[in-house]
C-alpha cells in the first residue's frame, strides 16, 4: 500500500534521503583509490545532518516538565485524602491494576519493535508516550515518541511515517472497537441507562463512523508501510484495546464483586467512548466525572472509578520522577580535552 513516486515519500524524505546517501556512497566507491566505505545497506540508517540539533532533547525536556506540572496538579484536584480511604482490600485488584497499566506500553513495544528492532529500554520512552496522552492533550505523546525516534537516527532512518501509521490505525482501531462495544451495551444496558444516553451513544457512533471513512477512502494516499504490516498493527491494537477492557473489568470485579455485570460493560463502553475523544487531557478523570454523573456521587461505583483514576495518576507522577532522577544520575560525565 506504499505510494509511488513523489507522494509521500517527497514530504517526508523516506525515501529521497537514503536513496542520496546511497548515491553517494556509491560514488565514493567507486572514486579512484577508496578503499574504505560505508556499505550501502547501511548507508540510509546514517544520522541526518539536522540531527546535530538538540532539539529532541528539548522536546523530551519541555513534556517532562508539562507532565510533572500537569499531574501535580490534577492530583491536587482530585484529592489524594480520597484515595486513601477508598483503597481496595484484595490483593487480585492489585495485581490486575499492575497489568492494566502495563497494556498500553507492552503493547507499543510490541508494534515498534517488529517494525525498528527497538530495544527493551524502549519501553520507557513508549510508557512516557501513554503518560503525555493521558496529562498533557491527545496525540501529544506520539509528538514525544517522534523526537525519541528521531534523536536515534541509527535506529531508525525516517521514524515519521511509521509513528503516523501506528497512531492513525490505533483511532481506526479503536473506532472499530466502539461500533461492536456499543453494539453489545445497547441491547444489554436499557435498565441503566436514559433515554438521551442511549442517543448519546449512538452518536458517537455515527461519530466514529464519519471520522473513519476518509482514511479508508484515501487509504493509499494516507499510509507509508505496506499493506501486512498494517493489518498487523491494526489486530495489536485491537488486542491492546481488549486486553484493556478486560483487566479493567477485572480490576473494578477484585474490588465490588458483588456488583453486576452489566454495569461493568455499561461502564467499560463509556471508558471507551471518552477514550475516543480528541485532545482531551485526562480522559481517566473526564470518565470517572461522567461515571459519577450516570450512577451517582456518593455510590462505592463512583468511589472506586475515581480511586483508580487518582490511583493511575499517582503512579504517572512516581514514574515520571523516577525516570527523569535516572536520567540524571546515570548521564556520563562529558570529558573535555585540556587545551
Amino acid at each position: 500500500m506504499r505510494p509511488s513516486g513523489s507522494g509521500w515519500t517527497a514530504i517526508f524524505g523516506e525515501r529521497s534521503n537514503g536513496d542520496a546517501a546511497v548515491a553517494g556512497v556509491s560514488a565514493v566507491a567507486a572514486a579512484p583509490g577508496a578503499t574504505d566505505a560505508t556499505p550501502p545497506d547501511l548507508a540510509g540508517l546514517q544520522p541526518l545532518p539536522t540531527l546535530k540539533s538538540r532539539w529532541p532533547l528539548v522536546v523530551g525536556i519541555v513534556f517532562t516538565v508539562a507532565m510533572l506540572v500537569g499531574l501535580g496538579y490534577q492530583l491536587w484536584t482530585a484529592g489524594l485524602p480520597a484515595l486513601a480511604r477508598s483503597v481496595p482490600g484484595s490483593p487480585l485488584f492489585y495485581v490486575a491494576f499492575v497489568v492494566l497499566y502495563a497494556v498500553p506500553p507492552l503493547f507499543d513495544y510490541a508494534i515498534f519493535h517488529r517494525l525498528w528492532g527497538i530495544p527493551v529500554a524502549g519501553l520507557v520512552a513508549l510508557t512516557k508516550k501513554r503518560i503525555a496522552n493521558d496529562v498533557l492533550f491527545g496525540y501529544s505523546g506520539e509528538a514525544y515518541f517522534y523526537a525519541w525516534a528521531r534523536g536515534r537516527a541509527k535506529m531508525v532512518a525516517a521514524p515519521f511515517g511509521a509513528v503516523k501509521d501506528v497512531s492513525i490505525l490505533s483511532a481506526l482501531s479503536g473506532h472499530a472497537m466502539t461500533l461492536g462495544l456499543i453494539g453489545l451495551v445497547v441491547p444489554f444496558g436499557h435498565a441503566f441507562l436514559k433515554p438521551e444516553w442511549f442517543h448519546g451513544i449512538l452518536a458517537v457512533g455515527v461519530v466514529s463512523v464519519a471520522m473513519s471513512l476518509p482514511f479508508l477512502v484515501f487509504s493509499r494516499r494516507v499510509f507509508s508501510l505496506d499493506r501486512a504490516q498494517l493489518w498487523r498493527i491494526f489486530w495489536l491494537h485491537c488486542g491492546r484495546i481488549l486486553a484493556g477492557w478486560l483487566m479493567t473489568g477485572l480490576v473494578w470485579h477484585f474490588a465490588l464483586p458483588a456488583v453486576a455485570v452489566a454495569m461493568w460493560l455499561l461502564l467499560v463502553a463509556v471508558k471507551q467512548i471518552v477514550s475516543r475523544l480528541p485532545f482531551v487531557p485526562n480522559k481517566d478523570l473526564l470518565f470517572a466525572n461522567l461515571a459519577a454523573l450516570l450512577i451517582g456521587h456518593a455510590t462505592p461505583i463512583s468511589r472506586l472509578v475515581t480511586m483508580v483514576s487518582v490511583g493511575t495518576l499517582l503512579v504517572h507522577l512516581i514514574l515520571v520522577v523516577g525516570f527523569g532522577l535516572h536520567h540524571l544520575f546515570s548521564r556520563k560525565p562529558v570529558l573535555r580535552s585540556p587545551a
